[in-house]
């Protein structure tokens, strides 16, 4: 998990987790699915709740399937297994779930016809992707990119305030929050960008030319 979860007793949470996760092993599941169903959860609060405006319902849905990214891991753990094809799943099924908040408040925003906070909106969900991309692609290309202000779980509970701040009234609230997160965003994709730069130049590859198709 980002760094946040680091900061945030990991050992509390774990304790809370992996019983759970240890649950789902003894009934048959496998952490692939517990992957996509909290992907599914998330479709659900953000597709069938917030785009209606229910804002505070899908922000209760969407944190409670958040958890299974936690619990997946732990499952993966607890079984000692490491699986490619299950990074994989994961890592896109992330993308999808992020995409699909910022999609939602976007579109609830629209059919207000509030046009800032949806270029708030879909400025966090392109530069969320890019963080990510950046990262992916480097590590793809032989590089370190374990750098940057603002990662995914920083984002979601980034936006998880915004909804509270919504709920509760706060003018403005939601919206400042995705500009901040869109800013952060940015930073970090330079931040990570520079930090392969500089290594491409140091390991002498500044010139070399990689079809990324």
């Amino acid at each position: 998990m980002a760094k946040i979860l680091s900061v945030v007793s990991r050992a509390g949470v774990a304790r809370i987790v992996d019983p759970v996760a240890a649950a789902l092993l003894r009934a048959g599941v496998t952490p692939n699915v517990v992957t996509v169903a909290g992907t599914v959860g998330v479709l659900v609060g953000a597709f069938g709740f917030a785009t209606r405006g229910y804002l505070f319902a899908a922000l209760v849905i969407i944190t409670l399937s958040c958890f299974t990214d936690l619990i997946d891991g732990s499952m993966a753990r607890q079984r000692g297994i490491t699986n490619k094809f299950g990074a994989l799943l994961d890592s896109s099924m992330d993308r999808i779930a992020d995409g699909a908040i910022f999609a939602s408040v976007a579109y609830y925003y629209a059919s207000g016809h509030e046009l800032r906070p949806v270029a708030a909106a879909l400025l966090c969900l392109i530069t969320g992707q890019v963080v990510s991309y950046v990262k992916a692609r480097a590590e793809g290309l032989g590089f370190t990119c374990n750098v940057g202000i603002i990662e995914r779980a920083e984002r979601l509970i980034g936006i998880g305030i915004g909804g509270l701040l919504w709920k509760f009234g706060v003018p403005y609230g939601l919206e400042s929050v995705m500009w901040l997160l869109a800013a952060l965003s940015i930073v970090t994709i330079a931040q990570r960008i520079g930090t392969v730069y500089r290594q491409a130049h140091a390991s002498g590859r500044p010139s070399e030319q990689v079809d990324a198709r």
